[in-house]
């Protein structure tokens, strides 16, 4: 598990050697920025989404994160209130495995 500072992005640049990696800032392609006023990144699990082989055009991360108000959609996330993701984090470890079916 890594904490996320102000400088750490994820590369979401299809043509970039470092797409679908975490990467840090500066970083002129394009990103997602993992440190956010809104909060819904302040717990926000990498799931196993097109990171192996990291397939062009297969869709870059899919993030379990803190939902916003209300539910509303996310960008092809996986979001939890903030209640159940604190009663969820302590059952998870190196060897957890989430599905998403």
């Amino acid at each position: 598990m890594r904490r996320s500072t102000m400088e750490m992005l994820w590369c979401d640049a299809v043509g970039d050697a470092n797409y679908n990696r975490p990467v840090r800032a500066p970083f002129k392609p394009s990103h997602e920025k993992l440190q956010r006023d809104d909060e819904l990144y302040d717990v926000c699990i990498v799931l196993d989404w097109n990171l192996k082989s990291r397939k062009r055009r297969c869709g870059s991360a899919i993030f379990l994160h803190i939902a916003r108000p209300g539910y509303t959609p996310t960008e092809g996330c996986v979001a939890i209130s903030q209640r159940d993701m604190r009663r969820l984090l302590p059952h998870l470890g190196p060897r957890t495995v989430i599905q998403v079916l």
